[in-house]
């Protein structure tokens, strides 16, 4: 771990990379007044490369920071998020620190975008989701001069600080205990592949563990759409349809797990002894299914409330050191769909 010193950026560090004048920049930047198409260029790719950002909030507060921390995620949709916005707003309650969300969709574009935004409030910290960040973003966080926790992973480099699991451990795991059951036609069913980088960890991880075993997939199946039950089901028949003598399939998550397993169930296919399923996420609104399906907890509250002690700790204590790495251990549950040897 290690502590940076850092200075915010100004106009005048955007005008010596553009070359053009501080007057100029400020047009720019607030899209305000007569200037060329090529100057804005110009102008707005440094403040890209740099990292700039305007403070919106400059000479209203003697701070210059607002008590609110950015929180990024991917997706509300997705049952994942709303766990780890429990465990960053239970931690903050008692601070007074309070959270703000942004959702990028799984676009990097749009992760600068909201990014850019909240950051121009000058929030006491940012809570973001992955490793994985386009260059503009990645200046933007080295260049905040605010504690940055990058949550869900820890397979890759951090900017700052870094709370999650790893998701190619993960991977894995759930290989070796499929092969363990006797499992050897084994399919895989993913969505936001690829811009679900951490499920593209976990099918990496796990294909590399079949591979040592002499193993590779038998068929797979992506979908770039959200995760559903209806999405589950459709994609587990094209797969059967297609490859017949599929004995396993591992879903990157378990709400299309759980509708691949309604779907085999209504076909009246014996589960876990004719096909086995595991799915990643140990989402509780699932445990009313006719089966326990085989799943992976994400430790999702955990780290949530780590992240957000990361940064009520820092806000407290500036000299507290960065760099800080929390990896967490995911619980693999069986479940019903999975045999056992």
């Amino acid at each position: 771990m290690t502590t940076r010193t850092k200075r915010p950026l100004t106009l005048r560090d955007v005008s010596e990379a553009s070359g053009v004048s501080e007057m100029t920049v400020s047009r720019v930047l607030r899209n305000k007044g007569d200037v060329s198409e090529a100057t804005r260029i110009k102008v707005q790719d440094a403040a890209k490369r740099l990292g700039y950002v305007p403070n919106k909030i400059a000479g209203a507060l003697a701070s210059q920071r607002v008590n609110l921390v950015a929180v990024i995620i991917p997706s509300l949709g997705n049952m994942v998020f709303p766990e780890v916005l429990s465990g960053i707003s239970e931690t903050l309650d008692g601070t007074d620190l309070q959270p703000v969300v942004g959702v990028t969709n799984y676009m990097p574009e749009k992760e600068e975008k909201v990014l850019f935004e909240m950051l121009s409030w000058r929030p006491s910290g940012v809570i973001i989701a992955g490793l994985e960040h386009t260059e503009a973003s990645r200046a933007m966080l080295s260049q905040a001069d605010i504690p940055v926790v990058e949550i869900m992973d820890v397979d890759g480099e951090a900017i700052d600080a870094s709370v999650g699991i790893s998701h190619r451990r993960a991977g894995r795991i759930m290989a070796e205990e499929i092969l363990k059951a006797g499992y050897k036609r084994i399919g895989f069913l993913g969505t936001k592949m690829p811009l679900d980088h951490r499920a593209r960890k976990r099918f990496e991880g796990f294909t590399q563990t079949l591979a040592k075993s002499g193993i590779e997939i038998a068929d797979q199946e992506f979908y770039s759409g959200g995760s559903a039950l209806a999405k589950g089901r459709e994609m587990t028949q094209a797969m059967l349809n297609r490859t017949p003598d599929i004995d396993f399939l591992y879903y990157s998550n378990d709400m299309i797990g759980a509708g691949g397993l309604l779907y085999l169930l209504e076909k009246g296919v014996d589960i876990p002894t004719q096909i086995g399923l595991a799915g990643f996420n140990g989402v509780e609104l699932l445990d009313g299914l006719p089966r326990q399906l085989a799943t992976m907890d994400a430790c999702r509250r955990d780290i949530g409330q780590k992240a957000a002690e990361i940064i009520a700790r820092r806000n407290t204590d500036p000299t507290e050191p960065e760099g800080e790495r929390i990896e967490l251990s995911p619980t693999l549950s069986l479940g019903d769909t999975l045999r056992r040897r």
